[in-house]
């Protein structure tokens, strides 16, 4: 029988945003076993920096709070229903109380929080929430590269202007080395565009640089002449490494127009197990669970049971505030791993991270192809980049996330770069 042709168009932004994928996604791809395979490599031999994720272990009563509702046929049939839109009232007590216990937030409540399926999705429906077709959000050069296409997304015709914090020449982060020119050039962009929001993360992806307490302090009082917002994503927040800024311990309730973006990711290792919440003023808050109804309905209701018990459980023993300092440790080590190995067998201009799971290096020449020829070359794969910024156009992102319990393989992995590059 002859099949009859059909016009399966989609619409116009998400053929455009198929024909442009993320940056990220492409080289991901590459990372796939028969990439690897096609390439004449064995697979069980390449050395991946490209990971954006966490391998240190989630904390034990962490899963224990599973096993307990599972175990329990009450509380596993009730983790099978619908929450509140916006998350259980117990759930979100437990996070102002997660955020008061170890940044020292003094006011936050339930009120202020509004909990998701993951950072990447509760940022897509803020977006929806607070930003009107023709608006100016302004965002970092470099900064994280799936803003953009989530932007796009969400408020078509949004206009996004770039505040550039690493200097391409010298390769400085010039919020530390030349912090009055980054405070022109807010002072410039904010006349110019009178963006909407602003949007950075602390640690920053891909850079690990904490932004400044003063440069923070000089947005905010933008922000609150012009109404603007300020979000904050802080997905690395507990991989600080030094002392938190002030900004850390900011509430919604001292400042209106702050927005923060957490999620469970990074901190629990959980990032399969999709959790993560926005804290916000109250109108805010109810803005997003309007956004939500059209869309994940509720969060996840096992993962909000076991975040309450554990939170709770953790807090009173003391077993939280260890298992974050450890984690912390672990992941600074790993970074230093990575400068030290950089030094040793690059001798190539990087930033020294200050949290997070990331170095970026300086590698004289378009990132892409290097990434490519690396690969090929060495068996080691790493992220071009240009899809941070154009100021890391000629830069690569080295994730030590993914070793973190195994050093060797960050010292392995450099030094098959530096025997190419030699």
């Amino acid at each position: 029988m002859q099949t009859r042709a059909f016009d399966l168009s989609l619409s116009a932004l998400t053929t455009q945003q198929i024909e442009h994928p993320s940056p990220i996604r492409q080289i991901m791809k590459l990372a796939e076993r028969q990439t690897i395979i096609d390439l004449g490599l064995n697979p069980e031999d390449v050395i991946s920096f490209a990971g954006g994720w966490v391998n240190h272990q989630a904390p034990a009563a962490f899963r224990q709070a599973y096993l307990d509702v599972i175990n329990d046929p009450v509380l596993f049939h009730q983790s099978g229903g619908y929450t509140a839109t916006l998350g259980t009232e117990e759930c979100r007590t437990s996070i102002a109380e997660f955020e008061k216990h170890l940044f020292g937030i003094r006011e936050l409540t339930a009120a202020n929080i509004a909990i998701g399926v993951g950072s990447t999705q509760v940022t897509f429906d803020l977006f929806r929430t607070i930003l009107d077709p023709g608006d100016t959000i302004l965002l970092l050069d470099p900064t994280y590269a799936n803003y953009e296409g989530q932007l796009a997304f969400a408020v078509p015709d949004i206009q996004i202007v770039k505040l550039r914090v690493l200097d391409p020449e010298t390769w400085n982060y010039l919020p530390r080395t030349d912090p009055q020119r980054v405070v022109d050039d807010v002072n410039r962009m904010w006349k110019e565009h009178k963006p909407k929001a602003v949007l950075f993360g602390s640690p920053d992806n891909p850079t690990s640089q904490i932004f400044p307490q003063a440069l923070v302090d000089v947005i905010m009082e933008r922000a609150i002449q012009t109404h603007s917002y300020v979000l904050v994503d802080f997905a690395y927040k507990a991989q600080c490494f030094g002392e938190p800024p002030a900004y850390y311990s900011w509430s919604p309730e001292d400042h209106p127009n702050l927005i923060c973006i957490h999620s469970n990711s990074k901190w629990a290792r959980g990032l399969g197990r999709r959790l993560g919440w926005i804290e916000a003023a109250p109108p805010v808050v109810d803005g997003i669970e309007r956004v939500h109804q059209c869309g994940i309905l509720c969060p996840d209701t096992l993962h909000q049971m076991t975040m309450a018990r554990y939170v709770k459980r953790s807090i009173a023993d003391g077993t939280l505030r260890t298992y974050i300092d450890d984690t912390r440790k672990a992941y600074r080590a790993a970074g230093q791993a990575t400068v030290d190995a950089v030094d040793r067998h690059l001798d190539l201009r990087r930033l020294e991270p200050e949290g997070g799971l990331y170095v970026v290096v300086d590698v004289k020449r378009e990132s892409d192809a290097f990434v490519r020829e690396a690969l090929k070359n060495t068996g080691v794969l790493l992220v071009p980049g240009a899809g941070f910024g154009a100021s890391l156009s000629r830069g690569v992102r080295i994730s030590f996330g993914p070793h973190v319990t195994g050093l060797a393989k960050i010292e392995e992995g450099i030094s098959r770069l530096g025997k190419f590059m030699r």
